[in-house]
């Protein structure tokens, strides 16, 4: 005979009325055919594993914080690219203006 294979969602739904208390354990384990000592290990294990939902809620948040602070970064790279290049391309012009089409074979002697 196989093993029998529970979700979790049904387990956190049998877990979660044994916390409600309005039955004993023993009681609940009857009515859903399922051993008493295997219903009080899944709420032990429930009971244990709950506080890391929230640290895990925590460290969502953080990471959503952290690419948020990226994307502004990204943001201000990109627009400090823009602006360099709005830059150079005017000393470009400037520069042919100024000095001629060739100007950089007068800068570039080596």
């Amino acid at each position: 005979m196989g093993k029998t294979v529970y979700t979790s969602q049904y387990k956190s739904r049998i877990v979660l009325e044994t916390l409600r208390e309005e039955k004993l354990v023993g009681e609940i384990a009857l009515e859903n055919n399922l051993n008493p000592n295997m219903l009080r290990n899944w709420r032990k294990e429930f009971l244990e594993k709950a506080p890391r939902l929230f640290e895990a809620s925590k460290r969502e948040a953080e990471l959503a914080k952290k690419e948020q602070e990226l994307e502004e970064e990204r943001r201000e790279l990109l627009n400090t690219i823009g602006q360099l290049t709005v830059e150079r391309d005017w000393l470009k012009k400037k520069s042919v203006e100024i000095f001629g089409v060739e100007y950089e074979k007068k800068f570039n002697k080596r």
